[in-house]
């Protein structure tokens, strides 16, 4: 293994980790944001806080997105930081949240329990969307995370 296979990244403090991911996380919501709001999604994230507006659904999206973010930066702080580390990492990331959040937590949450881990083209364009968040959340995070 080469030098760049194996390196390490530098040791950052958790509280550097977190702000970094944070601000990537937002930086990836922005765009999922927009994605949502062009597919009329937004409306039924703000159903999470009972409140049926676009608005309200891309505020609650961005605290998710922050939140989300931070919890990557607690994670992707102790791995390589790399492009190749950024870019699999974001991918896997954004499908992992796909599941926990879009297939399982978010029907819970809104009463839909037959809709459960169910799968049609909403789901498949959700599927792209977190993807993305995790992919944009992971580039971001790299700079940000060593100029912090």
């Amino acid at each position: 293994m080469t030098t760049a296979t194996i390196e390490q990244s530098k040791s950052f403090s958790t509280g550097k980790t977190i702000a970094a991911g944070t601000l990537a996380g937002l930086a990836g919501g922005m765009l999922f944001g927009m994605m949502m709001a062009m597919m009329g999604m937004l409306p039924m994230i703000g159903m999470l806080v009972r409140q049926e507006s676009s608005l309200v659904g891309f505020i609650v999206h961005m605290m998710i997105s922050a939140g989300l973010g931070a919890i990557y930066g607690l994670v992707a702080g102790r791995l390589p930081l790399t492009t190749s580390y950024a870019l699999l990492g974001g991918i896997a990331y954004g499908v992992i949240w796909w599941v926990l959040g879009a297939l399982i937590m978010m029907p819970l949450m809104l009463g839909m329990n037959q809709m459960v881990l169910v799968i049609g083209t909403d789901q498949w364009l959700s599927l792209v969307g977190h993807m993305v968040y995790g992919v944009v959340t992971a580039l971001v995070f790299i700079p940000l995370v060593n100029r912090l």
